[in-house]
């Protein structure tokens, strides 16, 4: 292992010098914080790993240079990405668990749990792919890409392992992906309308950006969310095992709710993780009183709607080029009272009108230009002591992403169900939701031994429950 370490620290001294490492990769990457993301593709049919080399060298490494470069400091002090001679034998790991059982599920939870907590070597390109070739209740193998955040957004990655895979009716077809259009009322028509509605609008956002803004600013130092069933309050939430749980929604049905509500799509599975957070509470401490709860909702913040090529977004030019380019939404969470007595489309109510309040704002883009001015004035690390200050003293963040429409296929497996979780945030709760096939998956990061898993699970069932026959009965 030594020697392989010296090896690599000789090819990167050796290797020119590619680009600077973007603000953001500065951040996730550091002393404070080391953030990742899990994609986790079920395969339907038992996984042969013998093509996994030449699957990765023909498909994933040409996508970007970053999949072969390390983070490295030049003369000057500045961070650099550089690229190495990859060795792709140190990126694939192909565990053995004991033989002779039927299903493994309680084995991938836990190798699964192990990763998500497991620090990024620093001497290779940060990122590895762990085949599980072993059934579970739900496929007959996993594969598990494991990526530093640093490398790029989840757009940017999702782009990149999407273009990897194939449709499985045609492969010569693209990938198609759901729109997230909201369902929109209709208030009048003409130019002299829409620049009279313009007024108000203006004055909406400068408002709403005052007071987010302000807020962002309150959350991050002084007003910490309060010890509840999802938040321990204690530091290092980060650093301990990590539970991976999931549910599936029908995303016919989450339509059918948002064509009786309006709204987008997000705002219904929002809707149902506050209604779920509220009977979470209820259901693990009994009698809980009203308590200050926050979700991080993260946003894409690029002037798109839909994933491009990564040809696309590596060019010169590329109007949204690859990298991190997201914000973050403080969203306070409803919680207070009997569950049971509320109303629960009240929820997904609340939801559309916090979220769509919040994007009437540009505090996301003030908070970018605060942790530029940290940046410049007291270098990288003060900025990313402050965003896990952001991260810690709210109870959950919130990701979503779209996935494909028709079944993948990757070196002739076709997946079965797909989920990512983002990893080494300093919270007890992380929730992620995508799409695919026709299916909402939600998968839940827990905090093992602080939060009940298999409860939190039953809640969110039963919210959403709660919630479709509540529209069903408008």
């Amino acid at each position: 292992m030594a020697c392989d370490a010296v090896k690599t620290k000789v090819e990167v001294e050796e290797t020119v010098v590619d680009e600077p490492v973007s603000p953001t990769g500065q951040y996730f990457n550091s002393s404070v914080l080391s953030i990742g993301i899990l994609a986790i593709f079920e395969s339907d049919v038992a996984i042969d790993d013998s093509p996994t080399m030449s699957t990765l060298e023909n498909l994933l490494l040409p996508i970007h240079p970053r999949f072969s470069s390390v983070m490295v400091k030049d003369g000057h002090g500045v961070r650099r990405w550089k690229r190495v001679t990859l060795k792709l034998e140190d990126h694939v790991n192909v565990p053995v668990f004991p033989a002779g059982l039927e299903i493994y599920d309680d084995y991938i939870r836990g190798y699964i749990s192990d990763i998500a907590v497991e620090e990024f070597p620093q001497s290779r390109p940060l990122w590895d792919l762990h085949i599980l070739k072993y059934p579970t209740k739900s496929a007959a193998g996993t594969m598990v890409f494991r990526i530093h955040h640093a490398l790029g957004d989840g757009f940017s990655l999702m782009s990149a392992l999407f273009s990897c895979f194939r449709r499985a009716d045609d492969a010569s077809l693209p990938l198609t992906f759901p729109s997230s259009r909201a369902t929109k009322p209709v208030h009048g028509s003409g130019a002299r309308w829409r620049a009279w509605r313009n007024v108000p609008r203006a004055l909406s956002v400068c408002m709403n950006t005052v007071r987010d803004f302000g807020w962002s600013l309150l959350k991050t130092n002084y007003l910490a969310d309060d010890r509840t069933p999802v938040r321990s309050e204690e530091a290092g939430a980060e650093f301990r095992p990590m539970e991976i749980s999931t549910f599936t929604l029908s995303l016919d049905e989450v339509r059918h709710i948002k064509a009786k509500l309006g709204g987008t799509v997000n705002d219904v599975i929002s809707g149902t993780i506050f209604y779920g957070t509220q009977l979470y509470f209820q259901a693990a401490a009994p009698g809980s009183k009203k308590a200050r709860v926050t979700a991080l909702v993260l946003l894409n913040t690029r002037m798109i709607a839909s994933y491009q090529s990564p040809t696309d977004m590596t060019r010169p030019d590329a109007t949204n080029p690859w990298g991190n380019n997201f914000g973050f939404l403080h969203v306070p969470i409803p919680v207070s009272g009997n569950p049971d007595a509320s109303d629960p489309l009240s929820f997904v109510l609340k939801a559309r009108q916090i979220i769509k309040a919040k994007k009437s704002s540009l505090a996301v883009y003030l908070n970018g230009r605060l942790l530029e001015t940290f940046r410049k004035l007291r270098g990288a690390e003060t900025a990313a002591r402050y965003i896990h200050s952001t991260l810690r003293n709210t109870s959950m963040t919130i990701s979503n992403l779209a996935g494909p429409m028709e079944q993948m296929l990757i070196a002739d497996h076709p997946v079965g169900s797909f989920y990512f979780m983002t990893v080494g945030s300093p919270q007890s709760l992380t929730v992620s939701v995508v799409s695919y096939m026709g299916k909402v998956m939600v998968a839940m990061g827990t905090e093992k031994g602080f939060i009940d898993a298999g409860l939190l699970v039953s809640c969110m069932e039963n919210s959403f429950r709660r919630i479709s026959e509540a529209a069903a009965g408008k």
